[in-house]
């Protein structure tokens, strides 16, 4: 096996391992290990290469207390040493669509937790789109515009316990040339 086959076999196999992650160690997370994990959100595809998206990261302490009181799925938050909020700004986006901007800022969250993953990191998707009240929570706790829409909340921290690898794997979802 080539050394190019061996790199993207642990590509595959960092895609087919990760898990989502919601008990974290106290340990910090380092500044050079978020800007990895921002620069892997930028990494995404988006259409016509708009890249609608923007990031809010979170290291402090009582902000990441504050967004984890109103969000139902995100108490994590309370002992997550860090997150990264995944905004999308529609006007920026191919068309100015909505469902374009969200797309593309869903592709840069979900490169993000592949990326924590692969650092050795863990991470967790906590959605914030498309329910108004969390919408308006993360934006208010965070002075978002109203404009730039916070589609999630990924804590981000060092995994308290390794779970193993879930295989989600159903062959009855494939469907060859036609359904």
């Amino acid at each position: 096996m080539s050394a190019g086959e061996q790199q993207r076999g642990v590509g595959i196999q960092a895609i087919l391992d990760r898990r989502s992650v919601r008990d974290f160690t106290p340990e910090p997370v380092r500044e050079a290990e978020l800007e990895q994990l921002v620069r892997a959100g930028m990494a995404a595809p988006t259409a016509k290469n708009m890249q609608p998206w923007a990031f809010v990261v979170v290291t402090g302490r009582e902000m990441l207390d504050r967004l984890a009181e109103g969000l139902p799925y995100g108490k994590m938050l309370g002992k997550a040493p860090a997150a990264i909020v995944v905004c999308t700004r529609p006007e920026l986006a191919n068309n100015g669509s909505l469902e374009l901007a969200v797309v593309d800022a869903t592709c840069a969250a979900e490169n993000i937790l592949l990326a924590a993953h692969a650092l050795g990191l863990g991470s967790v998707w906590v959605a914030s789109y498309p329910y108004e009240e969390r919408m308006a929570h993360v934006g208010g706790v965070l002075g978002i515009p109203g404009e730039v829409i916070p589609l999630c909340v990924l804590p981000v921290g060092r995994p308290a316990a390794v779970k193993p690898p879930i295989d989600k794997y159903k062959s009855e979802r494939i469907h060859r040339e036609r359904w």
